[in-house]
């Protein structure tokens, strides 16, 4: 019996790729992932037997891929950011079902709040919420609501996938309901292409970020009622004595 791995492969750069991540792709047979996601990497890996499947292809290659691990395969899933963060172990957990075979192994990676973040300063030192604003598989109203309730929380927020081709407005809605209860200049940060190609950051206003035509490789960061910019940069404090 084979073995599937899900690996967390960062922004897709080496430098933001972990030791365990690179021996995991490095080890395996099989390498299998969303094409933009394989395209990042394969080159780095030769030799390989390629699965991948274009977007809203999730399931299907997950069962490709254990599939191939119970025909005695090594398979690498590479997922963009961490595996399990908005990535495939979940889901190959949940097809594998109740069989401890093939095994599953989950490597973490670097996920796109904690690059993007760094770009921007420091905004997540206390306390955050991380919240997709795609709709495909998480209904509206479901997203609204857990946005009130980061707001209540008063949790620095951010916000994964802001906006596609197919939904160009879930940014913009996304901040029309913050603007209801947050303060138009709450300090706010968006970020595009971590660790890629066309790398790029921007400090902006909550009300300034309900406009930006942001894609899927945008990450936005929404501050708390700390956050405040500090030498061009985005810092929530942690709440240190004597600072």
């Amino acid at each position: 019996m084979g073995k599937v791995t899900v690996v967390g492969i960062g922004p897709g750069n080496d430098a933001n790729m972990t030791f365990l991540a690179d021996r995991a792709i490095r080890e395996c047979q099989v390498l299998a992932g969303y094409t933009v996601y394989v395209n990042l990497v394969k080159d780095r890996y030769p030799g390989k037997e390629i699965i991948t499947t274009p977007m809203t292809g999730e399931a299907r290659r997950c069962r490709m891929a254990l599939s191939a691990a119970r025909e005695g395969k090594r398979v690498a899933m590479v997922c963009s950011g961490d595996s399990g963060v908005y990535g495939m172990a979940g889901l190959l957990y949940e097809l594998r079902g109740t069989d401890r075979e093939p095994e599953i192994e989950v490597i973490p990676g670097l996920t796109a709040a904690l690059s993007g973040g760094a770009l921007l300063g420091a905004p997540l030192t206390h306390d955050f919420c991380v919240l997709s604003l795609s709709n495909r598989l998480t209904p509206w109203e479901l997203i609204e609501k857990r946005l009130d309730a980061a707001v209540s929380g008063d949790y620095a927020l951010v916000l994964y996938n802001p906006a596609s081709g197919a939904r160009p407005d879930t940014l913009r809605l996304a901040c029309q309901r913050l603007l209801k209860r947050l303060p138009a200049d709450r300090p706010c940060g968006i970020v595009r292409n971590v660790g890629r190609e066309g790398e790029s950051w921007e400090l902006l206003t909550l009300e300034r970020l309900r406009d930006y035509p942001a894609d899927m490789f945008c990450t936005a960061f929404v501050g708390n009622s700390t956050t405040q910019i500090i030498g061009g940069k985005l810092v929530t404090p942690r709440g240190y004595p004597n600072v």
